[in-house]
């Protein structure tokens, strides 16, 4: 039989209540208190404000700005994007590393650069004529199967008759009337008297290569000298040797071209050749016009 014992005191009541209050709480106070994932942490680093980039520049992205969950491929920001509308993804950063697609944009844009410098420089040409003039002589002389198919051959020839017919008033403007009227009259009888010599004479033109070599040689010779001449002053003499020289040539040439046309000597023509021929004794004569201006013509 159990003894009875003396109530407790009031301080032992009270100690022993608190005792079993703080045993309440200590599964409370031994539970380990909540972290933030890393992976959802803010980074330092991380930028406050877009940085300022211009439309047209590609940001190459970092692994380490960004959101990233850690769970899936990384997403960028909003600036990495050259766009600048939507985020890039992993794959389409990559594929700027790749050889063949930056290889394919290298010669995009090299197209697109060399498209516009010939449109430039076919407009340039158009306005100085002198371009045209080159290229549709080269043409109507080298190519013959252009200058026999119609209707290629007569447009070619009116663009070439067009640019040379330019060159040749620009040159008229720096003279004055008197001595234009009087260079056109000479080299009219010049290639009136050349043609009649052609025609009648038994003497072979087409047979002097070397002759007409020799002359076109030191023409294109003197020609360099003076080029080289012009920083130290005009020099006359060496301007009407050049112009003298310049005419006598293309009056061998206009008698060589008309024994090539009329076909009774060593070497002719085709008769396929007409757009040829009428080329040929145009820049003769109009050749011998320039340089009779050069040399007989008074400048204003």
């Amino acid at each position: 039989m159990a003894l009875p014992t003396a109530p407790p005191s009031y301080v032992e009541a009270m100690a022993s209540k608190e005792h079993s209050f703080s045993a309440q709480q200590q599964p409370f106070q031994t539970q380990p208190s909540y972290a933030i994932p890393q992976s959802y942490a803010i980074p330092q680093n991380y930028p406050t404000q877009q940085p300022v980039n211009p439309s047209w520049a590609f940001v190459q992205p970092s692994p380490s700005t960004g959101y990233s969950s850690g769970y899936g491929p990384a997403r960028f920001t909003t600036y990495s994007d050259p766009i600048g509308s939507e985020s890039t993804d992993a794959y389409a950063t990559n594929s700027w590393n790749s050889q063949q697609i930056r290889h394919a944009f290298v010669r995009k844009v090299y197209a697109i650069l060399m498209t516009q410098l010939m449109v430039t420089f076919a407009i340039v040409a158009v306005f100085t004529f002198y371009g045209v003039f080159i290229s549709t002589y080269l043409v109507l002389a080298c190519c013959s199967s252009i200058r026999r198919r119609y209707p290629w051959n007569f447009i070619l020839l009116a663009i070439f008759t067009l640019s040379m017919s330019y060159m040749a008033g620009m040159l008229t403007t720096h003279h004055n009337t008197k001595s234009v009227i009087l260079c056109i009259g000479i080299t009219a009888l010049v290639c009136l008297a050349v043609s009649i010599f052609s025609f009648q004479t038994r003497f072979d033109f087409t047979s002097c290569h070397g002759l007409l070599f020799g002359l076109m040689m030191a023409l294109f010779i003197t020609g360099i000298v003076m080029a080289f001449t012009v920083p130290f002053g005009y020099l006359p003499w060496l301007q009407t040797f050049y112009a003298g020289l310049g005419a006598i040539a293309f009056t061998l040439f206009l008698a060589y071209d008309t024994q090539l046309l009329v076909g009774n000597k060593r070497y002719s023509l085709s008769p396929e050749e007409h757009v040829f021929a009428a080329l040929c004794l145009y820049i003769d004569i109009l050749y011998i016009f320039m340089f009779l201006l050069q040399l007989f013509g008074n400048r204003d």
